[in-house]
């Protein structure tokens, strides 16, 4: 019996060798390593940049989106390579409707309007520097933070203060959002719950580096097992099910951080490239493996 094959969709950023490899793309390693060892030979897994031919990738039985971290400066043409996957006969996971919803965290209106507990925001089409001023009155803080709606890794983000606020030209040009900064993101971490086929997988915190409040080891944060407790626990599964789909996606990420009331609030619900923390669950290869290989048949 021939052995499925599956693409580890990645990116020149992230690819062994790459002269622009990025200094957090050990990741990529990390996750590839550990699918590779759950899959234990009954699959073939490469790892193949995601703008490769498609006569290339349309030979692979399953597209998985591993580590492509700039799709965000070229979304329309990742969900179209996506859509053409997908016609083509490849199983891509997650599967593009669900990439295109959660690729403008606009997602998170959704969620909020389903009852997820949310971090106030703002959504301007574009933000500069009266738009955060006006954050700060209408948020009752002395603190924000801007992101921009399609993007991760905090890249393009900004915190801002009533003491220090932008310079006359700064600006985000594009779809933002602004919210209150959450001292607790400092002071407790930000929690992440991986879930696989829909079950929870494994928890860890997200802790910044010292002065910093950005959680991803790009800035220096560090990674923290967790056994959640049971509230926060459910919390993440309550998002879960919020998710507009029939079916549960491979793997999702929910990040959330702790609000002065004792609840967790959803930061993001991270379904298209989030990095899953292969070291912080040791079953998580055999779990993602599993999941692949059903998918496959």
């Amino acid at each position: 019996m021939t052995k499925p094959k599956i693409a580890f969709l990645a990116c020149p950023d992230t690819l062994p060798g790459s002269p622009s490899r990025r200094p957090d793309a050990f990741e990529h390693d990390l996750l590839l390593g550990a699918i590779r060892a759950g899959l234990d030979g009954r699959a073939d897994l490469h790892a193949i940049d995601w703008r490769a031919p498609m006569d290339q990738l349309t030979t692979y039985d399953l597209a998985y989106l591993g580590t492509p971290w700039d799709y965000t400066e070229a979304k329309d043409e990742f969900l179209e390579r996506l859509d053409m996957l997908e016609a083509a006969g490849v199983i891509v996971a997650n599967p593009a409707p669900v990439i295109r919803w959660n690729s403008d965290k606009l997602y998170l209106r959704d969620l909020e309007q389903c009852g997820a507990v949310s971090i106030p925001t703002l959504w301007p089409q574009s933000a500069g520097p009266d738009d955060v001023v006006a954050a700060f009155d209408h948020f009752d803080c002395d603190r924000v933070v801007v992101k921009r709606r399609v993007g991760a890794g905090a890249i393009g983000q900004d915190s801002f203060t009533r003491a220090a606020p932008p310079p006359a030209d700064w600006r985000i040009d594009q779809p933002a959002m602004i919210q209150p900064f959450l001292p607790a993101i400092q002071r407790e971490g930000e929690h992440s719950f991986i879930f696989v086929s829909g079950q929870f997988s494994h928890g860890l915190i997200k802790r910044a580096a010292l002065g910093d409040y950005r959680i991803q080891s790009l800035y220096g944060g560090i990674e923290v097992a967790v056994d959640p407790a049971p509230a926060d626990r459910q919390a993440a599964e309550a998002v879960m099910a919020m998710l507009p789909f029939a079916a549960p996606p491979l793997y999702a990420r929910i990040d959330m951080v702790r609000l002065d009331s004792g609840e967790l609030a959803v930061i993001e619900a991270e379904l298209i490239e989030p990095y899953l923390y292969p070291l912080q669950g040791a079953e998580f290869g055999v779990k993602m493996a599993e999941g692949m290989l059903g998918l496959v048949g």
